[in-house]
């Protein structure tokens, strides 16, 4: 039979309610696969990387879940991976390991909405069906996915959009539409981003250059602008930018909006014209928290802004 590993690291799908009413992650790896139960013609094997809400996880957890995803594919006999994960940030994290994930080996996020302990829990029934498609032959070759609520799509591009929906997220591609092509993996070796610091800043009505300056001060490599509609911001933001790329912080454009492209097509003095005319680059698909990864990943394996550029642009 083949074998999927599971990488348990916390979330709501471990969680359960203490005495004060509040959910924290408690269940282990073993107990959230026992409550999924078994998944005929698959056999099981758990590992504990973490038990965190994943709004805390740091930089240095994020890379003990890549490496541990490494170290489990590092047996040919597995199938596939498992990663049980807070959905907080799990497009971050999702799209860290899929970077670096050359592997055609599936490796699979999911998680839940409910605590464990919830009438409503969702963990159980997403836990096993991201089981099944780890071990799935056909999903071999498409990169890291996400496996929620019945529905299996990329994770580049990803964005949790709701709080409470069953299916918080989208922006992924569904994987019938991949044709067994896992897209953009970056053509770098893996290397850690704990001490790389990247910073995201918010646009808004009024917003001047402080917190730009500010991360400037406390050692931002880089810098992500979450900007207005496609990718605007205010005259005084745009100052700072400016001042940011003087001294050699890497700044990239996203937006606040939930979906459509980020694009150069404002000026103004605060447009993404003006910015990109300044050396600021744009994600045109990835949301600020996906580009910060990006970004990160790619600081920290030393390439260049040319190349970074050439990534976000995709």
């Amino acid at each position: 039979m083949p074998e999927v590993i599971v990488l348990a690291t916390g979330g709501t799908i471990a969680s359960r309610h203490d005495e004060s009413g509040a959910a924290a992650p408690t269940d282990a790896g073993a107990a959230l696969v026992e409550t999924a139960g078994a998944v005929p013609g698959i056999d099981v094997t758990v590992r504990d990387v973490t038990a965190a809400d994943s709004s805390a996880l740091t930089l240095e957890q994020l890379d003990e879940i890549r490496a541990a995803v490494v170290d489990a594919l590092a047996d040919p006999e597995v199938a596939g991976v498992v990663v049980t994960h807070g959905t907080d940030t799990m497009e971050e994290t999702s799209l860290l390991v899929d970077l670096t994930h050359t592997d055609p080996r599936p490796v699979v996020f999911t998680g839940a909405q409910h605590p464990a302990d919830s009438p409503a829990a969702d963990g159980p029934a997403n836990l096993a069906e991201a089981i099944a498609v780890a071990a799935d032959p056909g999903y071999r070759g498409l990169g890291v996915l996400l496996s929620f609520a019945g529905q299996v799509q990329t994770v580049r591009g990803l964005a949790k959009v709701s709080t409470v929906a069953p299916q918080p997220f989208e922006g992924g591609l569904p994987v019938a539409e991949l044709a067994g092509t896992a897209p953009n993996r970056l053509l770098t070796k893996p290397a850690p981003i704990a001490g790389v610091r990247v910073d995201i800043v918010a646009s808004y009505p009024g917003a001047d250059g402080a917190l730009v300056d500010a991360a400037v001060a406390a050692g931002a490599r880089g810098i992500v602008l979450a900007g207005t509609g496609s990718g605007n911001t205010t005259v005084a933001l745009a100052e700072a930018v400016r001042r940011a790329l003087d001294a050699g912080v890497v700044v990239v454009v996203s937006t606040r909006i939930a979906s459509g492209p980020v694009d150069a097509a404002y000026g103004g003095g605060g447009g993404a014209a003006d910015l990109v005319a300044a050396g600021a680059l744009l994600s045109r698909r990835l949301r600020p928290g996906q580009a910060r990864i990006v970004l990160l990943a790619l600081l920290a394996a030393g390439v260049g802004p040319r190349w970074i550029a050439a990534y976000l642009g995709r």
